[in-house]
């Protein structure tokens, strides 16, 4: 009787450590792995094949640039620890459709405490198997 009783409470243990996390959650911990330049997290929250794209306001207009995820890592590996970059969440928006979720997120970029630019992110993630990942990141920069 004890063997089944810890049987039941073994497993639904497992059921609550097991629990899903959000997406927005999601979005979340990538930006606390961004502030921390914490690339290893960063690999484990995106899908190794993410795409990661960017619309620049140019001088000759808008145009798409697609980025590397393995150039993005070491990009942020590489800022220097003198400077202080934030990028503040105005607000979130969340959408979930079975294993897809879409999370679109205003932001405020800021330097060393100054505003640098503004713009929106638009994370596109995918339930595998439990584990929201990210599977694409589009964002929009621009001068306020």
């Amino acid at each position: 009787m004890k063997s089944i009783i810890f049987f039941i409470v073994f497993s639904f243990s497992g059921v609550l450590i097991a629990q899903e996390t959000s997406p927005k959650q999601v979005v979340d911990d990538f930006f606390n792995a961004f502030h921390a330049k914490d690339t290893l997290s960063l690999k484990q929250i995106c899908h190794s094949d993410i795409k990661m794209r960017t619309i620049a306001n140019t001088k000759d207009g808008n145009k798409l640039v697609e980025e590397d995820f393995n150039e993005f890592l070491k990009s942020i590996a590489s800022i220097p620890s003198s400077m202080i970059f934030f990028e503040k969440l105005i607000d979130y928006k969340v959408e979930i459709d079975g294993n897809l979720a879409h999370v679109w997120t205003p932001y405020e970029f800021y330097v060393n405490d100054k505003l640098s630019h503004i713009g929106a992110n638009a994370f596109t993630l995918y339930n595998d198997n439990g584990k929201w990942l990210i599977i694409h990141l589009i964002d929009t920069r621009r001068k306020k």
